[in-house]
């Protein structure tokens, strides 16, 4: 079905880069996109703050939002970069005039500091969500300011760096680096007493949604009225006094002739408005929406909206060879969806990265599932072998960030903080083995409402994890069969590592191989290589197919395995595109198809047994 509309977003502006709404599932009608040329500089040695960088012009130009390393910011450096400053005079909207004025910043990589006029204004540490800065006494409408913006990004020490290569050069399936700003720069003006981004958990079961709406502050005789709306018209209306709680909240209950749950078939969203008013009239007002669905552990199986959904999902790394992580365009992150559901997936894994929030708007739309989760790749290798997984408490707090932004999305149907950890199993416990456990409770804590694996395939440290995974690269059906058919024994195919174990053992829960195929293959790389006397310079799994028939046999009896199996109740092929020098994509880098994509398409989409169940 077409997917139903969701809140009127302020028009892009054709002039700037990225510039549509960044924040879909918090609108408000007044915002100022500060993308495009910003001053720029390369501050190697990191001493920019005492060679005066804070209050002079930079050297250098570069296009936001796009990093330095790439083709589009009109920089292109790929060596170490160490830090990097920007530099950028805006004039306040005069009609915003005393309000308060917020900066957003939405991804910096890696340390950021941001100065207005010569004053610190925020410190932030992660690459991967978002920054605000309460302007406040600093800007008013009208006003002239300077904004600058230092991000660090150091090559040594534990860092959660994602898919981000820590040599020159890519390797493997390690790309091209990010360094700086990466993600929108934009300003809003808000009240003193205004909302904050709204809390939405649906009940599937009691055809409701529960809304909390934390505020800034609470002020006398003000409150809150939450207004849900489909295309008929008002669904469901609550109010609530805004002066007693911090984060007051209310229950709207859909009458059950007006309740449709969102589902891959029909991802239907409800419109929701938000009104914050004071005893002198209103002081906010934000847009969103919500889609009513469920996700449920039942044994082994997930069900979504109490129904066995085989989960079809594809391994999305999220870059582009012109933009690296940032989409070149809004259009690219709904293109990569559409792509992914041509070939018969129904979601995908956001590996390694936290998305930009207009993908996971595009994926509650579209109706495609998505697992969220965190670039936790950089905490390895950093000491003794039984010892080595080194990731600090930052990883804990950019995780909780990525929670509290991404809450409200209804196509993510799970959390997975960590993948690929390993590290042998021993009688002391680790730092690996806190924050697994750290990442794990506060997922749960945040978010109580979806199923957590604690770590994508390899090291399981969590033994009550709710979900339960491995990845496995045989190339030969057949091995595979041998190697992940145990399931219907109590045997779930359990990853080791150099013979070591590194996982707890698997007690049943719900059970998915979350990375397989990755099937090695690109025609015109191939050929380039043959004339090079098989200088291989790709990159995949195993060994690579002789041709593309052979693709075909080889997908199609890998996928079969999957299919076959009733206590599976999904799996990840990887991956949807090609990326850099790994050429294992459904896709090429610039997203062309490399097969017949109603080919796999029916491969993938034939009944499941564990649909029959």
């Amino acid at each position: 079905m077409t997917p139903t509309t969701t809140p009127t977003t302020p028009p892009a502006d054709p002039t700037l880069p990225r510039s549509e709404y960044p924040r879909p599932q918090m609108v408000r009608s007044r915002w100022l996109c500060l993308n495009g040329s910003w001053e720029f500089e390369v501050d190697r040695g990191d001493s920019g703050l005492e060679r005066g960088l804070l209050g002079r012009p930079l050297a250098d130009r570069i296009t936001v939002p796009f990093a330095p390393e790439s083709e589009l910011s009109g920089i292109g450096d790929v060596d170490y970069l160490g830090a990097v400053w920007y530099r950028r005079t805006v004039t306040v909207p005069q009609e915003w005039g005393d309000a308060s004025v917020l900066l957003h910043l939405g991804a910096v990589d890696h340390d950021a500091t941001v100065w207005v006029d010569g004053t610190e204004v925020v410190r932030h540490r992660g690459g991967f969500t978002p920054i605000t800065a309460d302007l406040t006494g600093l800007a008013r409408g009208g006003q002239e300011v300077t904004l600058v913006v230092r991000a660090r990004d150091p090559k040594e020490g534990p860092q959660a760096r994602g898919k981000q290569s820590v040599r020159f050069a890519n390797r493997d399936c390690h790309y091209t680096r990010t360094t700086g700003l990466w993600q929108t720069v934009w300003m809003e003006p808000v009240t003193a007493v205004h909302l904050r981004r709204p809390r939405i958990t649906p009940q599937l079961a009691s055809g409701s949604f529960t809304v909390v709406t934390p505020l800034s502050r609470n002020l006398p005789g003000s409150r809150v009225t939450v207004v849900l709306s489909d295309e008929a018209g008002e669904v469901a209306r609550a109010e609530v006094a805004a002066d007693l709680d911090l984060a007051p909240g209310v229950v709207l209950t859909v009458p059950e002739d007006r309740r449709r749950p969102w589902s891959p078939e029909d991802p239907h969203l409800y419109d929701l408005e938000l009104v914050l008013s004071g005893p002198d009239g209103e002081l906010d007002r934000v847009q969103s929406y919500a889609g009513l669905r469920s996700v449920a552990l039942d044994g082994d199986a997930v069900l979504i909206n109490g129904r066995h959904v085989f989960q079809r999902l594809v391994l999305d790394q999220g870059y582009w060879p012109e933009s690296l992580m940032t989409a070149p365009s809004d259009q690219a992150l709904v293109d990569d969806i559409r792509l992914g559901k041509q070939a018969g997936f129904n979601g995908a894994r956001l590996h390694q990265k936290v998305f930009e929030e207009r993908y996971l708007h595009h994926a509650d739309r579209l109706g495609y599932l998505v697992w969220g989760e965190f670039a936790d790749w950089g905490a390895g290798g950093h000491g003794a072998t039984t010892d080595h997984q080194q990731p600090t408490a930052s990883f804990v707090t950019q995780w909780l960030e990525a929670l509290e932004r991404d809450h409200n999305h209804p196509a993510i149907i799970g959390w997975c903080p960590l993948n690929e950890t390993w590290q042998p199993l021993g009688d002391r416990i680790t730092q690996l083995d806190d924050v697994t456990r750290a990442m794990f409770l506060a997922t749960k804590l945040a978010d109580p409402s979806r199923p957590v694996l604690d770590a994508s395939g390899y090291s399981h440290r969590v033994l009550e994890t709710d979900v339960w995974d491995s990845h496995n690269y045989e190339q030969d059906p057949a091995a595979f069969a041998a190697q992940v058919g145990g399931l219907a024994r109590g045997q779930g195919y359990t990853n080791v590592h150099d013979g070591a174990t590194i996982s707890q053992p698997h007690r049943g829960q719900p059970y998915f191989v979350s990375e397989f195929g990755g099937i090695w293959w690109n025609a015109a790389m191939a050929a380039a290589e043959a004339e090079q006397l098989g200088r291989e310079t790709s990159w995949g799994y195993g060994q690579r197919v002789r041709d593309e028939d052979a693709f075909y046999v080889r997908f199609a009896g890998l996928v079969d395995v999957l299919l076959d199996d009733p206590g599976m109740f999904g799996y990840c092929y990887t991956q949807l595109t090609d990326t850099f020098q790994e050429q294992n994509g459904i896709y090429d880098e610039h997203r062309r198809p490399k097969f017949d994509t109603p080919r796999l398409h029916a491969v993938q989409t034939r009944a499941a047994a564990y649909e029959s169940r």
